[in-house]
């Protein structure tokens, strides 16, 4: 950690902003791709990791990502933020991979059930902020890392990178209602564990 903070330190004063290394990378600067290496990592692993809710697995996709980045950077257009369209590249590498994984799906029967909650009716596709507030953010974070694969990736697609159903539907190959349901079946088995004290203490020491 120490060496990758001193290459930053080196390589951040050639540049004078984030739109200049990434011309520079486009013309094929390894300079300016270590610069928005640098620049981006630390969020491309936590997305990977929030994801897959497994250290090896993030590290290993957080440089696939970037392997990506490098082999497709002369397509970007700035159409959008480079932090976005980096943030979806990423997405769907670690997509591809839980596919060739065999991410489990809800059942179509599950999906039709009607969903049952206490309270007045609302849209189960809203942010839930109960959860996204919780101030206890490493139970949360660890209550999360043990939901089910599928149950994950929604949640954290929706309720933590801000991705609408219609989104995560095109991107999981899956209907809008799907999407709905197994988010709402997240958020149920997510408030059971955070309603038990320190659900996963000693067990990641």
């Amino acid at each position: 950690m120490r060496q990758q903070t001193a290459i930053s330190k080196r390589v951040a004063p050639e540049f004078e902003d984030e739109a200049q290394a990434i011309a520079l990378a486009q013309q094929g600067s390894a300079d300016a791709f270590e610069y928005l290496y640098q620049l981006h990592k630390r969020r491309v692993y936590s997305l990977c990791l929030r994801m897959t809710g497994n250290t090896a697995e993030a590290e290993d996709l957080a440089q696939e990502a970037f392997l990506q980045l490098f082999r497709k950077i002369a397509t970007f257009r700035g159409e959008s933020a480079f932090s976005t369209w980096l943030h979806r590249l990423s997405v769907n590498v670690v997509l591809m991979h839980l596919r060739r994984k065999g991410l489990p799906e809800v059942s179509l029967e599950e999906t039709l059930q009607p969903l049952q909650e206490d309270g007045p009716k609302r849209d189960i596709g809203e942010k839930d902020k109960t959860l996204v507030g919780s101030l206890d953010r490493v139970n949360l974070e660890r209550a999360i890392e043990s939901l089910p694969p599928g149950y994950r990736t929604i949640f954290v697609l929706h309720d933590m990178e801000g991705y609408e159903h219609n989104e995560i539907a095109g991107m999981m190959g899956c209907s809008i209602g799907n999407s709905k349901s197994q988010l709402h079946k997240a958020r149920m088995k997510l408030r059971d564990l955070l309603r038990a004290p320190h659900p996963h203490r000693g067990t990641r020491e």
